[in-house]
This record gives C-alpha cells, sequence and structure tokens, in this order.
C-alpha cells in the first residue's frame, strides 16, 4: 500500500490507513504531487502549487480546491499523524461518470544516505520517454517497467534517454551535468519542471556559475565531469557512475558547492514558513 502512516484524507475527510484505496488511482487521470516536510513545513510549497495547476492547465483539467485549501489539508496530516519529517502526496483523481476524488496521504520515504551523498550513486540508462514530461500526471505502466529495471540493474536512479539518443532525466528526478566548468541539464520542453531543479538553477545564478539548458547524446557521457540527480527525496545527489562509466561528482568543487547552496536554501524556505504561521 503506497499510503504511510495512521491516517490520510479523501476529500478533506480524515481516515484510517485500513480503509485506503489504490484501485480508482488506476482509473481515469490523476495529477499529482510529492511535497517533503522538514521539521513540520512543506518545503517549497508556493512553487509545487504552481506547477500543480500548471499540470492541470496543459492537461485541460481544473482543480477544484483553492491553494489555501490544499495547504489546510497538509497541515491537518501533519498534526493528525504527529509527524514532522517526510514526504507527503497530493493526488487530484479525475474520472468520468464517477466521483472525483482528492487525496492527502503520507509516502513511505527512502532518503539517501550520508555514504550516498559522500560516493555518490549508481544510475542506469534507460531508453524511453514520458507521453508529457512537463505534466505530473500517474503513469502506472511507465514507473512500474522502469522501476523494475532499476531493481535488477541494483542502482539507484534511471536516466532517460529520449528516441534521438538525448539525455532528457531520471525516472523520478532531474539531471545535472558538469561539463567545461558549465552546469548541464536538459531543455525545460524536454523534463519535469522539477521544484528542486529550478531552486539549483536559483542556486547556481546565485553562485555565478553558468547554467545551460542543453542536449547531451548518452553516446557523450563519457565526455562529462560529473552529474547528479536532483528531486524531492535526494535534493542534490550525486552520481558514481552511468551504466559502467565512472565519475568523481562527489568531489567535483561545482558540485559540492551546489549541494551546500541548496542545503542555505532549504533553511531559509524552511524558516520562511514557519514565521508565516
Amino acid at each position: 500500500m503506497e499510503c504511510f502512516n495512521e491516517f490520510f484524507i479523501e476529500n478533506k475527510k480524515i481516515k484510517e490507513r485500513g480503509s485506503f484505496e489504490e484501485s480508482f488511482l488506476k482509473e481515469g487521470k490523476s495529477l499529482y504531487e510529492v511535497i517533503r516536510i522538514i521539521d513540520g513545513a512543506p518545503l517549497f510549497l508556493k512553487s509545487h502549487l504552481e506547477r500543480f495547476y500548471n499540470s492541470a492547465k496543459l492537461e485541460g483539467l481544473n482543480l477544484w480546491l483553492a491553494e489555501e485549501e490544499i495547504k489546510e489539508n497538509i497541515n491537518r496530516l501533519i498534526e493528525i499523524n504527529k509527524v514532522s519529517i517526510g514526504n507527503i502526496k497530493l493526488v487530484f483523481n479525475f474520472n468520468k461518470g464517477k466521483n472525483n476524488n482528492f487525496l492527502c496521504y503520507f509516502l513511505k520515504h527512502n532518503y539517501p544516505e550520508d555514504i550516498e551523498y559522500k560516493k555518490g550513486v549508481r544510475t542506469i540508462l534507460y531508453h524511453g520517454e514520458r507521453e508529457n514530461p512537463n505534466a505530473k500526471v500517474i503513469n502506472m505502466d511507465f514507473r512500474k517497467i522502469v522501476g523494475e529495471k532499476i531493481k535488477e540493474e541494483k542502482a539507484y536512479e534511471a536516466i532517460l534517454v529520449d528516441r534521438n539518443g538525448y539525455i532528457t532525466e531520471g525516472s523520478k528526478s532531474n539531471i545535472f551535468m558538469i561539463k567545461d566548468g558549465k552546469v548541464i541539464t536538459a531543455p525545460i520542453e524536454k523534463v519535469l519542471p522539477g521544484i528542486t531543479r529550478q531552486n539549483i538553477m536559483d542556486v547556481c545564478k546565485n553562485l555565478n556559475l553558468k547554467v545551460e539548458e542543453e542536449k547531451v547524446h548518452y553516446k557523450d557521457i563519457d565526455k562529462l565531469e560529473g552529474l547528479f540527480i536532483s528531486g524531492t527525496s535526494p535534493k542534490v545527489l550525486p552520481i558514481k557512475s552511468v551504466d559502467e562509466i565512472e565519475f568523481k561528482s562527489s568531489e567535483n568543487k561545482l558540485i559540492l558547492s551546489i549541494i551546500e547552496g541548496y542545503n542555505k536554501a532549504i533553511e531559509e524556505d524552511v524558516k520562511g514558513y514557519k514565521n508565516k504561521e
């Protein structure tokens, strides 16, 4: 069961975990966001909600809850579960001919260990792409296939390669690369516009680091100086290998400065949220 912790919220009603139904998530279309909770504060909430409404617009759908109502549901979920750290998933399920549903629940989180930040993680290439990379839509089949491949290869993440051979993003993360002293990432139209991705670009700007949206062919990976994953759970996580190609990403000075800058951005956002409450 995807729902974690004792209680979840369904259409504004508090329910016990045992009554959680996953079946309707496979019916109709579901838009979702995953938000990290640190010290009881939803991280980068404003950006997550902006992306939520944008995903709905791209899919020709309307979210029926206002931002303030979504925020209230998040705060209630944190309060009733007495949990101050974790990941919360928000789902709007659109089901023709049936009732639409809103769900708010904790996920079982899996944060990288200190050794993984220190040494980096193993990744694999996966030739496949999302139907609409800009919208955060649940696609059970794609996720399952890629997830099985990751497990089979004992990797942390799969780096997606499009039909033309260009690197786009991770299966559940964004990918950044270092080359010639520059920070490179795939063009925005090719990826999910990650909240962490945007914050990293802001951090790079503050550090006066050059960031370019550029297509990188998978056959040119060996020309890179380093790579890292970005996302809600991993934050900024160095990559030590892509298939059989190894990197010293965890020792790269640019990557280390980005990790430090991003962690500071997290501290400021949590502090800012708490001051507003």
